[in-house]
């Protein structure tokens, strides 16, 4: 078995290995935003420093066998999601400006969340997560927005406003601000600081709304059709509504 082969079964494969792995790589990546807040109440020195080098080594790593096993590797350097790696890689191994864009390593839960190795393997190993997908996903994408902007937050506005001091403030600060409380006991500074705040209320009401939807909209089963593709479906179908199809969905019978 070539190490690309073995790459590909550990971050695509549907074997034990495989889900042991992208459920460690899960851990990790939760492990590393618990540090990063953790992190903003003690004083930074060279353990800091060693740390972010170390969990840097480990994202190149990660990058790497992502572009190896990938079947356009420059596609995936230069996606959204392999900037934001990139980024992340570098200000945590060249710290010039101390962590600077390793807040972005709140984004890498989105991708691990969103990929369908890790949903597949979630459906498996979780009763009724399949149910409830949807609003799950809606669910964990309004929190890592609301920590994504929490950490860019606290790395912009940290030193140079008084009001933010730590990820506490940062939290407090994001929260009032997306559910539009606003008590202005915490505002940011400057023209970026206030464009950071109307984007916080933009996207993160738009995210809130999105929970709503899903929560209070008939559930639906995800089965493509045979025939056309559709793949979405009342989860009691018995036809595809689309082209009549005659459809096999399968159902745990809890319903």
């Amino acid at each position: 078995m070539t190490p690309r082969t073995r790459l590909r079964e550990l971050y695509e494969g549907h074997g034990e290995a495989g889900d042991r792995f992208r459920y460690g790589l899960l851990a990790f990546d939760l492990a590393t935003v618990c540090y990063l807040v953790a992190s903003s109440f003690l004083p930074r020195g060279p353990a800091n420093i060693g740390i972010d080098i170390a969990i840097g080594l480990i994202f190149l790593a990660d990058l790497l066998a992502r572009l190896l096993i990938a079947r356009r590797p420059l596609r995936e350097l230069f996606s959204l999601w392999g900037i934001a790696d990139l980024l992340v890689i570098v200000s945590l191994l060249f710290p010039i400006w101390g962590e600077g864009l390793a807040f972005l390593r709140v984004l890498r839960l989105y991708r691990v969340l969103h990929s369908p190795q890790t949903l597949d393997q979630l459906g498996d190993d979780i009763p009724g997560f399949r149910r409830h997908q949807d609003m799950l996903r809606a669910g964990a994408n309004l929190l890592i927005f609301l920590f994504a902007m929490t950490a860019l937050v606290y790395e912009t506005q940290s030193g140079v406003n008084e009001g933010i001091g730590d990820y506490v403030d940062a939290l407090y600060f994001t929260v009032t601000t997306l559910s539009t409380t606003g008590f202005g006991d915490v505002t940011l500074v400057g023209t970026w600081g206030r464009l950071l705040s109307v984007l916080i209320m933009i996207v993160g009401i738009s995210l809130f709304l999105r929970l709503v939807q899903v929560a209070l909209r008939p559930r639906k089963a995800h089965f493509p059709c045979p025939r056309c593709g559709l793949r979405r479906h009342d989860h009691d179908a018995v036809h595809c509504k689309a082209c009549g199809t005659l459809l096999n969905i399968p159902d745990d019978g809890l319903d």
